[in-house]
C-alpha cells in the first residue's frame, strides 16, 4: 500500500494536494476530523466514547484515536493506499499508527512535508482569510498557529528522518509545480515497489 502522511503549516496547500495525490495514485483519504464527525453522527460505540471528550472540551487519547482510524482502515480492504490528513502530530501518535499499520502488514511508506516561507503563508492565509470571511485568518492569530504548528511539527520531521520516510518539497509556486514534485516522488515509491515484488 501506497501509505501517505502529508504535513504542512497552515496555508501551505496540503488540502489541495491531498486531493491531487488521491486522483492520479487512486489512493484512499482519511482525515481524523471527518472520520470522528462520522463515528459520532452515526452514534457508534467509538463515536459516543469521543463525543464524551470533545464535549468536554479535551483531547482524544492517543489509543482512542488510533482505534478509529484501524476501523476505518479495515473497511478499505482493496485499497491502494491511504493519505493521512491532520495526522500524526506527535511523536506518540506517529509510533502509534506504525504499530497499527504494521499490524496490517503495512508501513507509512512516505510523509511528505510542504515548505512554504513564513510570509508567504501569511499572505496565503489573510488572503483565504479574505474570500472566506474567516474571523480566524487574522494576524495574531496566524502567527500563534505558524507557532503550535513549528513546535509539533520539528520533532516529527525528525522522527520521519530516523524512518527513512521523510521527504521535503519545496512548496512555493504553481499547485502544478508543487503537484509535480510530488508526484516524481511517488511516482518512483511506486516503481520501486513493484520493482521489489517483482523480484521478491
Amino acid at each position: 500500500m501506497l501509505n501517505v502522511v502529508i504535513f504542512g503549516a497552515p496555508g501551505s496547500g496540503k488540502g489541495t494536494q491531498s486531493e491531487l495525490i488521491m486522483k492520479e495514485f487512486e489512493l484512499d483519504h482519511i482525515s481524523t476530523g471527518e472520520v470522528l464527525r462520522n463515528e459520532i453522527r452515526e452514534g457508534t460505540e467509538l463515536g459516543k466514547i469521543a463525543d464524551e471528550y470533545i464535549s468536554k472540551g479535551q483531547l482524544l487519547p492517543d489509543e482512542l484515536i488510533i482505534d478509529i482510524l484501524g476501523k476505518e482502515l479495515d473497511g478499505k480492504k482493496d485499497s491502494k493506499g491511504v493519505v493521512f490528513d491532520g495526522f500524526p502530530r506527535t511523536i506518540p501518535q506517529a509510533k502509534a499508527l506504525k504499530k497499527m499499520l504494521n499490524e496490517r502488514g503495512t508501513d507509512v511508506a512516505v510523509m511528505l512535508d510542504l515548505h512554504v516561507e513564513e510570509d508567504e503563508l501569511v499572505r496565503r492565509i489573510l488572503e483565504r482569510g479574505k474570500l472566506s470571511g474567516r474571523q480566524d485568518d487574522n494576524l495574531e492569530t496566524i502567527k500563534s498557529r505558524l507557532e503550535v504548528y513549528h513546535n509539533q511539527t520539528a520533532p516529527l520531521a525528525g522522527y520521519y528522518r530516523e524512518e527513512g520516510t521523510y521527504h521535503a518539497i519545496r512548496g512555493g509556486g504553481t499547485i502544478e509545480d508543487i503537484f509535480g514534485l510530488i508526484k516524481k516522488k511517488l511516482d518512483s515509491l511506486v516503481t520501486d515497489s513493484q520493482d521489489t515484488q517483482a523480484h521478491g
